[in-house]
């Protein structure tokens, strides 16, 4: 089985290879010296040794540890470390708002521009998705592909959300990025904190009730476009708030997925440019939450 985002299912952040699989855990404070092979780690024979124990053949640095001296730091040259994706993360998501806010500022969505807003919006927001699909099914990350599909989302959500807030519910773009902002520090301090545990059951119960999300949402759309209205219900009145709630707490989960990625990715010597693969993948989960969040509000606040 593959992760539940598209990105990490690539090498290095998928189950199929081992090393970023549920049941194969790191070593308290990372995976042993001459054992990530054994423990499923894909980049210990794949050109990237893991450091050498300098206190293994030499019987004086062996006395020395006994004693107390410290030891050697472990060279993390090529791997991905935390500070490599917090920012490649905040370059994507920074690319993705500086994109909105000019589509939001230079797209207006007045009685007579709507149509052509909406238009762009919506082949901005296609392309992205092959852009997405490309990356998601590349070997290694491209950090141009990552940075175009990030500007071209943030046209699609900047004309989305400007038609939302000014048309349909008043000030619901900042709520959405307020709720989506609280997931995302909620579900980092529960996962820090032990509160949600990531392992194979886990990761069975939120791939069931995605795809059956996904199942739902498609069959609501086909019901929308050959019935007209709004297909079964699944987007407006008390049934969508419940599907709204339903996506929201998905994102949450998915979060939860990728921060244990990402944990694993560090604690196995990731290259470094899986970094750009983390960041995607992070952006990727919190598009979904905040277009939930606007969903809802829009719903909970519309005045039709």
């Amino acid at each position: 089985m593959r992760s539940s985002n598209p990105v990490f299912s690539r090498r290095g952040f998928s189950r199929d290879n081992g090393y970023a699989g549920f049941g194969t855990q790191p070593q308290a404070g990372g995976p042993a010296v001459g054992t990530q092979t054994q423990q499923g780690n894909p980049y210990a024979g794949a050109g990237q040794q893991a450091p050498a124990n300098p206190y293994a053949t030499n019987p004086y640095a062996q006395q020395d540890l006994q004693h107390g001296a410290p030891q050697a730091p472990v060279t993390t040259a090529g791997r991905m470390t935390m500070d490599d994706v917090v920012m490649r993360t905040a370059t994507t998501l920074g690319t993705l708002l500086v994109t909105a806010a000019l589509a939001w500022a230079l797209l207006p969505v007045d009685d007579a521009n709507i149509s052509k807003s909406f238009g762009i919006a919506i082949g901005a927001g296609l392309v992205a998705m092959v852009l997405g699909l490309v990356q998601a099914f590349k070997r290694k990350a491209s950090p141009a592909l990552i940075l175009t599909y990030a500007a071209l989302e943030g046209v699609f959500l900047g004309v989305v959300s400007s038609i939302v807030d000014n048309r349909i519910a008043d000030g619901a773009a900042m709520q959405a990025v307020l709720g989506t902002m609280a997931v995302f520090v909620g579900v980092l301090v529960a996962y820090k904190a032990g509160w949600i545990r990531v392992n194979r059951r886990f990761y069975g119960f939120v791939m069931a009730a995605a795809m059956g999300f996904l199942l739902l949402t498609a069959v609501n759309l086909l019901f929308a476009v050959f019935g007209g209205g709004d297909g079964l219900g699944f987007r407006s009145g008390g049934l969508g708030i419940v599907f709204g709630i339903v996506g929201i707490l998905l994102g949450a989960c998915f979060l939860a997925l990728d921060f244990k990625q990402v944990e694993d990715g560090i604690a196995y010597g990731a290259p470094k440019e899986e970094a750009w693969l983390a960041a995607f993948g992070l952006t990727m989960t919190l598009v979904w939450i905040y277009l939930e969040f606007l969903r809802l509000i829009a719903i909970l606040q519309g005045n039709d």
